[in-house]
């Protein structure tokens, strides 16, 4: 789904609109969007979760486009090239039709959407977090201890086990527009603002942080055996677990998994938990929203 959003008296009006659904992708290639023009930042702003407004140029942010009901249809890299554009590098989904529903939303802005189309993904270098630069035609997402190249000599994904253990998540298309921000621990990633205003799903959002209220977090877990990434797991009867990137690396298959909080409180030792799939979960790190 997608929502245009519009301001009456002092309430944010979301009207949901479909969106197309995206391609399932084989491999974790650099799905991108381009927004340029002199609204580029405006546009964002209104569209987007983040505060885009307080990112400086040569430097990054989480972010997240969400639905009326404040579901997270797209999580990615927001990267500042310039005053007037901006690198969209989505965690998970196709660029293609998010590029398609935000063009309608353009109106007369000045702002131009583009898909510069799929791009090899690699790890590289030790690159400050949040910073990010060009180098020939590849763009360098600074990660800390490695870096994200867009456009590398040839894919690899070295960087997802360091992303897990972090709880940098990336989202199956089977899950997109079906979590909330605060179950991805959006908020601890800054990739939420609830002080700059309407953006569509910001109500939902907002009422969950002040209020509180929700019953599901993400947690870095290690599996008993391979699962794919999307996977809902079960125990005593319940889709309690549903599982985001999993990979195999260093002889153990790590992933991160929102997971009810009632079943977490119900489990005598909620650091292992025994699915009725037969996959057995051993819980290392746990993030609140």
């Amino acid at each position: 789904m997608r929502s245009s959003a519009s301001r009456v008296g002092s309430t944010c009006i979301s009207r949901p609109l479909p969106l197309p659904r995206p391609a399932m992708t084989t491999e974790y290639s650099a799905q991108t969007l381009l927004l340029e023009g002199a609204d580029a930042a405006a546009f964002a702003q209104a569209q987007f979760s983040s505060n885009v407004q307080s990112l400086a140029v040569g430097t990054w942010q989480f972010g997240a486009w969400l639905d009326a009901q404040g579901r997270v249809l797209a999580l990615f890299h927001l990267a500042r090239l310039a005053d007037d554009a901006f690198l969209v590098l989505l965690r998970g989904g196709d660029a293609a039709p998010m590029a398609q529903s935000l063009q309608r939303f353009v109106f007369r802005s000045k702002v131009k959407v583009t898909v510069p189309g799929p791009r090899p993904l690699g790890r590289g270098p030790a690159v400050e977090t949040y910073a990010v630069h060009r180098e020939g035609d590849a763009y360098v997402i600074g990660c800390g201890d490695h870096s994200l190249i867009v456009g590398a000599a040839s894919s690899n994904d070295a960087w997802r086990l360091p992303q897990i253990r972090m709880g940098w998540p990336w989202l199956p298309d089977d899950v997109l527009g079906k979590l909330l921000p605060q179950s991805l621990s959006l908020e601890r990633l800054q990739a939420v603002a609830f002080d700059k205003g309407c953006y569509p799903g910001q109500e939902i959002v907002a009422r969950l942080h002040y209020r509180g209220g929700l019953k599901r977090h993400m947690h870095c877990v290690v599996l008993s055996q391979h699962a794919t990434g999307g996977t809902v797991l079960h125990q005593r009867g319940e889709n309690g677990i549903q599982l985001l990137d999993v990979v195999d690396a260093d002889a153990t298959v790590s992933a991160l998994a929102v997971i009810d909080d009632g079943l977490m409180n119900a489990i005598e030792n909620a650091s292992n938990i025994v699915t009725n799939e037969g996959v057995s979960l051993n819980v290392l790190d746990s993030w609140p929203a």
